[in-house]
């Protein structure tokens, strides 16, 4: 099938963080794709904040918040697909586009006070065009790096990049909402989609993977790589992702994850609200990411003995425990504090995961595989927001903590339950 990256380095210079941008341009398309995906950071909490407000309705804020994220996962299995056929340029550019078009309609309708459900159509319409940069920086580091052993520490870095963008954007999206105007924090989304964008997708296309080689090699049913010399066993051009052994196992938990980010947007929000602190809910979504990039950091600088499935599986667990202490957290340093600690488990777990997808499909399927997570993600952030949202209506912020608690444990509980499947698919994928 396909070649799983080498990740026995034996030492640490070879996978430092300084070592990864010794080659030019590869410096330029991180920091460009880091401006890309930043938007995306402030929308979810821009859209509670922004509704909650204006509406007066936590379940309207879910749903609409769920809807722009469901839209966001269906698209970016369809835009992923695309782009590993035509490339990144030509798919990428105009969806960039329709997305900032339409956010500002987002904005517009709200700040004119629309009906609250004629916000579904531009929330939708954002979510369907946003594609995942994040997905197709990891695909540009593959190609860059040849799968070779540097590639953990790249998806480390990317990991923790990701959690940047969730410290500084959910405060950028707080401070302007409860300070300017509830639909101020949709402002900037617009502005770094459109600017992130054009650089990445159209300003450094010498960076972007070949487009012709993976359309080659679909086509004869070979791995991109053109290392082999001969059609690989089984492996249909047309074949869907999710048929690849192993990477449902993976995706499952990325769904359940992205449930519990889901809700807890929205349970912070209506928690720190409830404790009379509204203007310090970005603080505590910080503080979450905060953890996480700390951790992603530390997680890929190291070299680890343990096999990539078991240490997949010890992160989620890990983040399920640390879940459940929300339950116990009734004030905004506590909630931070919480945070901060769920959030050493996030980033490591989310290099291991898409390093375990770049093990389990073909090279060629890249960009398609990585944005799966993605798409996972969204579902399940969809899902959670809009539960949490319709639980916090009904019974208080405490039953959106008790939810998510829940789903995170399920999660813990399916990825220890399938760490031999997963180990077993990514040994034959060698």
């Amino acid at each position: 099938m396909c070649q799983a990256p080498n990740l026995s380095t034996k030492g640490f210079a070879t996978r430092s963080y300084l070592d990864l941008f010794a080659a030019p341009g590869r410096l330029a398309f991180c920091a460009a794709g880091l401006i890309a995906r930043s938007g995306g950071a402030m929308v979810g909490v821009g859209i509670v904040l922004m509704v909650s407000s204006l509406y007066g309705s936590y379940a309207w804020a879910g749903a609409i918040s769920a809807a722009n994220g469901l839209a966001w996962a269906v698209g970016n299995a369809v835009l992923s697909h695309l782009v590993d056929r035509y490339g990144q340029r030509r798919v990428m550019i105009p969806a960039a586009i329709v997305t900032a078009v339409s956010l500002a309609g987002l904005i517009v309708s709200a700040w004119c006070h629309l009906p609250v459900w004629w916000l579904l159509v531009p929330s939708i319409i954002s979510g369907a065009t946003g594609g995942s940069a994040g997905a197709m920086v990891r695909a540009r580091w593959n190609h860059a790096l040849n799968g070779g052993p540097q590639l953990q520490a790249a998806f480390a870095l990317e990991s923790t990049l990701d959690e940047v963008t969730y410290v500084v954007g959910p405060l950028v999206a707080t401070v302007l909402a409860t300070t300017v105007h509830p639909t101020a924090g949709l402002v900037a989304p617009v502005l770094l989609t459109l600017t992130g964008g054009l650089w990445f997708y159209q300003g450094l296309r010498a960076s972007q993977p070949p487009v012709g080689a993976r359309v080659a090699a679909e086509q004869a049913g070979m791995p991109a790589s053109g290392a082999a010399s001969k059609p690989v066993a089984g492996l249909r051009p047309d074949r869907l992702i999710l048929a690849f052994g192993g990477v449902v196992s993976v995706l499952i938990v990325a769904l359940l994850f992205g449930g519990t980010f889901g809700a807890v947007d929205i349970t912070v929000v209506a928690g720190t609200t409830a404790m009379g602190h509204r203007s310090l809910a970005g603080v505590v979504l910080a503080a979450i990411s905060l953890g996480s990039a700390i951790a992603g950091l530390t997680y890929g600088a190291r070299v680890w003995k343990a096999s990539l499935p078991r240490r997949f599986a010890i992160g989620v667990a890990a983040y399920g425990v640390l879940m459940a202490l929300y339950l116990i957290a009734h004030s905004v340093p506590l909630l931070a504090m919480v945070g901060f600690l769920t959030g050493l488990a996030i980033a490591p777990t989310f290099t291991n995961a898409n390093t375990l997808i770049s093990a389990l499909v073909p090279k060629h399927r890249l960009t398609e595989g990585l944005a799966w997570i993605g798409t996972a993600i969204g579902f399940g952030a969809s899902l959670g927001s809009s539960v949490a949202g319709r639980l916090i209506d009904s019974f208080g912020y405490q039953s959106g903590f008790v939810g998510t608690t829940a789903v995170a444990l399920l999660a813990s509980v399916l990825a220890l339950a399938g760490v031999r499947t997963i180990s077993r698919h990514v040994a034959g994928a060698g």
